[in-house]
């Protein structure tokens, strides 16, 4: 019942976050086998739904840590100006260009914008800094822009 509950929207997660769908099937399977193990542990503390949701997660993270997962050291100058004009799009084509991104990107992306983590939860799952969470989050903006005007989606997104 708990995986049938949860099943569809964890392996939702793990496919976002890890970008490949037989690495999301295993890792949702790790990650289940682990809830199992741990149900006990379940304090309440928090709705079971995200206790369940903390552990894909951090399986997703060691995955990718795993598979070498790597974060670009940036400097001040290399953060690109986003315009935030809006503009209309196809969510297939947006999930299409997020799964582009490079594994870094796309995981504080997700992360971010998709599950609502803030920046020093981010950084405290993926053991980097605040900084660094935040700086890769604007060049994952800024390279989902490249993507989508690369793919024709959208003319000018960049000063």
């Amino acid at each position: 019942m708990l995986y049938k509950n949860y099943n569809k929207a964890m392996y939702n997660l793990c496919l976002r976050i890890v970008g490949d769908q037989s690495d999301a099937e295993d890792v949702l399977q790790v990650a289940f086998v682990q809830v199992f193990t741990k149900i006990k542990e379940y304090r309440f503390e928090s709705t079971l739904g995200a206790w369940i949701k903390r552990i894909v997660v951090n399986n997703c993270i060691n995955h990718l840590r795993k598979n070498s997962l790597h974060f670009e050291s940036i400097g001040d100058n290399d953060i690109a100006v986003v315009d935030d004009e809006p503009v209309s799009f196809n969510v297939q084509t947006i999930k299409l260009a997020i799964n582009q991104l490079p594994e870094g990107y796309r995981t504080i992306f997700c992360l971010y914008i998709l599950e609502g983590y803030d920046h020093s939860e981010i950084a405290q799952i993926l053991g980097i800094t605040e900084s660094t969470s935040k700086s890769q989050y604007s060049r994952a903006k800024a390279k989902l822009c490249q993507i989508l005007r690369e793919n024709g989606s959208i003319n000018l997104i960049y000063q």
